[in-house]
């Protein structure tokens, strides 16, 4: 079955590639999910010149680059991870080797703490830091000789990039190109309530011990920032993000930041042409009825769900672009924008 793809849009920002068919044998949710994050990519990427990015007097990112030998003709992406990835992910290579094989520039931004950058930031890492890829975006358009920049995001990383083209509106940075997001944790309280299902405590308790460690090491370098003694381990993350992530980032409570850091409130101000990919088998990253419908009838925006894929895994049936499915759309939807521009 085909996915569905909204049509009324102009050629430049609907979609209409091919359909997503699971790899044989692994249709189940829980095996793309798993083995989209393990699969070897055999990515081969070149040395990449790693660039810091200051956010603000406390806080940096970093990014790894491989341009193109035509810095200003070349257009870029920026490739942004999911909650306790890097920049060095197997599917943040897969989407460097394909940006690169289409002729773009493939910048892997880590995001604050992430990829060993502990150093450099005073502050915890959450869903809301829009403000971080847009400062990485507009350091590329004015400091390293690139025009053009499209910008693709992976889970957590996808609502970071839906937020921020909502936060652009109708006045984005000159030469941006678009967006895609895969399977964006745009409903984070609801994403947050699934993690917690019996089915799903495997992947909550993999993401909380990621956490708890990444504390652990920011209490070594500011423990006048966050004490010495660990919070009590917590039972979901829900819990986590209310006794931690909230009150060290500014906001009042867990319900507080997950309407704040959502993109939910602002789909309706995009106006870039914005691809997102979501599988409706996705374990714990699920869209509501009321997102589903500003998705829907955004007229910048498609919305592709196929049936199954997972949670960012899209491993498909057949060799090049059918076999990593979500990253070879999401880079031929940002070259076709290229091209158009």
């Amino acid at each position: 079955m085909d996915p569905p793809v909204v049509q009324d849009q102009d050629a430049t920002t609907a979609w209409d590639g091919p359909a997503f068919v699971a790899r044989w044998g692994m249709g189940q949710a829980d095996l793309q999910t798993l083995l989209g994050a393990l699969w070897p990519r055999r990515a081969g990427l070149p040395q990449a010149q790693g660039i810091r990015v200051a956010v603000d007097a406390h806080n940096a990112i970093t990014a790894l680059c491989n341009w193109q030998q035509d810095r200003a003709g070349a257009p870029a992406l920026v490739l942004v991870h999911g909650l306790e990835g890097n920049a060095q992910t197997p599917a943040m290579q897969g989407l460097a080797r394909r940006a690169l094989d289409a002729g773009m520039h493939a910048v892997r931004m880590n995001m604050r703490n992430c990829g060993g950058t502990d150093a450099l930031s005073t502050s915890l890492y959450h869903s809301g830091l829009s403000g971080d890829v847009d400062v990485l975006v507009r350091a590329l358009l004015r400091d390293c000789g690139v025009k053009r920049v499209g910008v693709v995001g992976y889970s957590m990383g996808g609502n970071m990039v839906l937020k921020l083209a909502g936060e652009w509106g109708a006045r984005p940075p000159a030469g941006v190109l678009g967006v895609a997001a895969v399977c964006p944790a745009v409903d984070l309280g609801l994403c947050a309530d699934l993690l917690h299902l019996p089915r799903n405590r495997a992947y909550e308790m993999y993401f909380l011990a990621g956490l708890v460690r990444r504390y652990w090491r920011k209490q070594q370098q500011h423990p006048d920032l966050y004490g010495t003694q660990l919070p009590p381990w917590p039972e979901s993350l829900r819990q986590w993000d209310d006794q931690v992530t909230a009150p060290h980032s500014g906001f009042s409570g867990v319900d507080d930041y997950y309407a704040r850091a959502s993109a939910r409130p602002v789909l309706e101000n995009i106006t870039v042409p914005t691809l997102v990919l979501h599988a409706q088998d996705d374990p714990f990253v699920q869209l509501s009825g009321t997102t589903h419908a500003a998705l829907n009838g955004q007229p910048h925006i498609t919305l592709v769900e196929p049936p199954h894929g997972g949670h960012c895994g899209f491993l498909g049936d057949g060799a090049g672009g059918a076999a990593m499915w979500a990253e070879s759309t999401a880079v031929a939807f940002l070259q076709r924008l290229a091209v158009a521009s």
